[in-house]
């Protein structure tokens, strides 16, 4: 891999098989970043992050950057076989928990996701990320969980608009949404 980036977004519903059919997308025994943006906060979160570790290849590398994957990548030997970066989600919740502002939130994550873009082009780096599809689903009753619902709406899209591939996994599975032209 490696001779030009290509950036694929993964969207589904909760427990649809976005993060097993990302990591599928990459190389098992390949050099591959995770890129964890989760933050433990309570043991059944610690629970979940377990279990994705132990999904996930032995010989992957994991950085944890909840509010900045290139910041996680700095200091990286180049050279990857590709990113994955788990998740969109979690992501933006930890913008709008941090400055507690919609538009603020979606400002920074917009700026997180160019600057990853950027290097992914830079270094020549296949990119996957992953994300939640939360505009399916139930109507927020607060209005906390209705700003979270639209941050995340704009950032799917603004993601999508800037991806070559993007799928969406419903019930384990991928449905090709957008699908890159082949040179």
């Amino acid at each position: 891999m490696g001779a030009e980036s290509q950036v694929t977004l993964i969207l589904g519903g909760v427990r649809s098989g976005k993060s097993r059919f990302a990591q599928e997308l990459l190389p098992a025994e390949g050099r591959v970043v995770f890129v964890a943006t989760a933050m433990v906060t309570d043991p059944e979160m610690a629970a979940r992050v377990e279990a994705h570790r132990r999904r996930r290849p032995p010989g992957w590398h994991t950085v944890e950057a909840p509010l900045s994957p290139v910041e996680g990548l700095k200091g990286l030997p180049a050279d990857w076989d590709g990113v994955l970066v788990d998740c969109l989600t979690l992501l933006t919740s930890n913008w709008l928990f941090n400055l507690k502002d919609a538009a603020s939130a979606l400002a920074a994550v917009r700026h997180e996701l160019d600057r990853l873009f950027r290097w992914a082009d830079e270094n020549r780096t296949p990119l996957i990320l992953v994300s939640n599809e939360v505009g399916l689903g139930v109507h927020p009753p607060t209005e906390l969980g209705r700003h979270f619902q639209d941050v995340l709406g704009e950032v799917n899209q603004f993601a999508a608009a800037r991806s070559d591939t993007v799928y969406l996994l419903v019930a384990g599975i991928p449905v090709t949404i957008k699908q890159a032209a082949r040179q």
